[in-house]
């Protein structure tokens, strides 16, 4: 069983989890989460995140764990980027590897949900009119936001 939960601030390469695929499971699941030029109606030109390392380290992890546990999946795997990020750019990559596909897509969004809404991690956004405002995506995830 594979669980990692990493923060960096190097931009975050599609391939990285293509590690946790395995014989035994015929499924493979990954969100990608990039960086969009609107937000609440607003133009967006970059944004900025914050995170308090080692308490998302440790939560992100136990998020995982209980996806294995609640989703019987084999591997998972989470990494969230911190600092400036422009359009594209990826800034969160969930993966999930599982014998079958509803196990590995209802886990892989439990992940993804749960880090929105448990890690102590703050965005700021940059705007096109020269504004600029943090944003605690835990508040996005209470919304409802995509």
């Amino acid at each position: 069983m594979t669980v990692s939960f990493e923060i960096t601030d190097r931009p975050i390469d599609r391939a990285i989890g293509q590690h946790l695929a395995d014989q035994a499971s015929g499924a493979f699941v990954a969100f990608e989460g990039r960086v969009r030029n609107r937000n609440d109606g607003r133009e967006v030109l970059r944004l900025e995140y914050e995170i308090y390392r080692p308490l998302a380290v440790k939560e992100g992890n136990r998020i995982l764990a209980e996806a294995i546990q609640r989703y019987s999946v084999r591997r998972v795997y989470g990494i969230h980027r911190s600092g400036l990020l422009e359009l594209g750019d990826i800034a969160v990559l969930i993966v999930v590897s599982a014998p079958y596909r509803d196990e590995a897509f209802e886990a892989c969004r439990y992940i993804i949900d749960e880090v929105k809404r448990r890690l102590p991690i703050w965005k700021k956004e940059y705007y096109a009119d020269g504004e600029a405002g943090w944003v605690n995506c835990q508040r996005c995830s209470q919304a409802g936001s995509n």
